[in-house]
């Protein structure tokens, strides 16, 4: 039995309304829909605030700086994020889930609210901005996920994850609808502070989820036994309630902040984890080197229309902008639809272990049609398939791969791999088109042979990781069953 130890009622809840409403896209039992609706209301709001900010960060660096340091500026991130995610492990260490969560997103707020004065004073700090949204934008959703993952079981995760990350592709879309009509409105200074009330909106909410689950599982526990009072990150953190008397064994490995390992420490020294690690990584190299595919298509195949008088009047801005917006709608509708009615389908039929290799098998044959044949209608296909599915079946696998682990590992090597090395493979993708352009001057079709090749490496990552994955859920299982 994990931190969620069940409480002692005697009584059987019955599925309720929104039980029986949610059991249409995966299997949901009683009492289950409140939380999961509740959790899936948080990230909503959390990818709401991120979409208003993203446009205000192209906005400030751009207008001040331009497109060349932008560009250099994500290595800038992977810099900072070797100091901030072990700080981060440090307050995992120290504070409990309710007070760790509640002190990140306040400094967040606080981060905010400092932008909006600085902006009122005109101020440059496009660059700034540009570093702490990057950061912003991997350090809060994978606390939201380490959180959901302390919550769940592996058993309760695999199936109501596929609801919870539904609230990650809706908020993207509400978030992006939102930005269009506030920032005209209201202007950039103004629209800082509309996402620092959504991130405050957020908060509240996952501290009703964090009082809702300690009051339904915890409540036959001592104080300094609960989540309430004991760190985020501790270890194993098993409770066994004995059911033939009032004694409790409890098992609290690395509790003192002085014995427990660091953030990159923990990734390191676990095969597991190092492979989701290397797997965020390649996963993260091939999609931004995608992106760079498409966008270097899209820009010549709108040189080209406007030069021919194809381009139905629009200029060359123009018609990249309505290729984009059609684009992200796309991909937005078909990874909505996914995420409701086939993720838990395939998660439930297949398991994990199958479902961790559609993408790189996307990937595979997409990179290998334009290896040979680069055309824009292929790569737009190619990259609406890639980025639909990693929207929702590769983005609820992710989050799935942690739920057989420890605590310790769920806060404080999820945001190593989530932020530092997810932001790796960012920083790999422009080392390689710097190569690829500057020195061995690769066309369209040379960068999809090296995502070919990439997307070999990640469909074997992916694999391995599936088997680790089975071997550490069913040693988990032997281990419960066993008390």
């Amino acid at each position: 039995m994990t931190a969620r130890s069940q409480a002692r009622t005697g009584t059987r809840e019955r599925a309720g309304p929104m039980d029986r409403a949610l059991s249409l896209f995966t299997d949901v039992k009683p009492g289950e829909a409140g939380t999961a609706l509740l959790l899936t209301l948080n990230i909503f709001l959390l990818l709401a605030a991120y979409y208003i900010i993203k446009p205000l960060r192209e906005a400030l660096i751009l207008s001040s700086e331009g497109a060349e340091v932008k560009s250099y500026a994500a290595a800038g991130q992977a810099i900072m994020l070797l100091g901030l995610v072990p700080a981060y492990g440090l307050l995992a260490d120290r504070l409990p889930r309710r007070g760790l969560l509640n002190a990140v997103t306040a400094f967040f707020v606080l981060c905010l609210v400092a932008f909006y004065a600085l902006t009122k004073a005109s101020v440059p700090v496009g660059v700034i901005f540009f570093l702490w949204v990057g950061i912003f934008s991997l350090m809060i959703v994978a606390q939201f996920w380490s959180f959901a993952n302390d919550l769940y079981t592996k058993e309760q995760g695999e199936r109501l994850f596929v609801i919870v990350a539904f609230g990650m592709s809706l908020g993207a879309v509400v978030g992006s609808i939102l930005a269009s009509r506030i920032i005209p409105l209201v202007g950039v200074s103004q629209a800082l502070l509309v996402a620092a009330a959504l991130l405050v909106v957020a908060a509240a909410v996952s501290n009703v989820v964090d009082a809702r689950e300690r009051g339904r599982h915890e409540t036959h526990l001592p104080p300094h036994l609960t989540t309430a009072e004991i760190p985020a990150a501790t270890g194993e953190y098993q409770i066994q309630a004995m059911e033939d008397s009032q004694q409790l064994t409890v098992s609290l490995p690395g509790v003192g902040p002085t014995s427990r390992p660091g953030t990159f420490r923990l990734v390191f020294a676990s095969r597991y984890l190092l492979l989701i690690a290397l797997l965020m990584l390649i996963v993260n190299w091939v999609n931004t080197t995608g992106e760079y595919i498409l966008g270097r298509t899209v820009a010549g195949a709108a040189e080209a229309a406007v030069s021919s008088g194809t381009a139905g009047g629009l200029a060359v801005p123009e018609y990249i902008a309505r290729f984009y917006s059609e684009f992200f709608l796309i991909v937005n509708v078909i990874g909505l639809l996914v995420q409701l009615f086939v993720v838990s389908r395939i998660l439930k039929y297949f398991g994990v272990k199958s479902a961790i290799l559609v993408l790189p098998l996307i990937a595979l044959t997409g990179y290998t049609l334009l290896a040979f044949a680069p055309i824009l209608a292929l790569v737009r296909a190619v990259k609406i398939a890639e980025n639909a599915t990693d929207y929702s079946i590769q983005n609820t696998v992710r989050n799935v791969l942690f739920l057989p682990t420890s605590r310790d590992e769920k806060y404080k090597a999820k945001q190593v791999i989530d932020s530092f090395f997810w932001r790796a493979g960012d920083v790999m993708s422009a080392a390689l088109v710097f190569v690829g352009v500057t020195m061995l001057g690769l066309g369209t079709a040379g960068f999809a042979r090296v995502n070919l090749v990439l997307a070999g490496i990640w469909l074997l990552l992916a694999v391995a990781v599936g088997r680790e994955y089975a071997r550490k859920s069913k040693a988990l299982e032997s281990d419960v069953a066993a008390r």
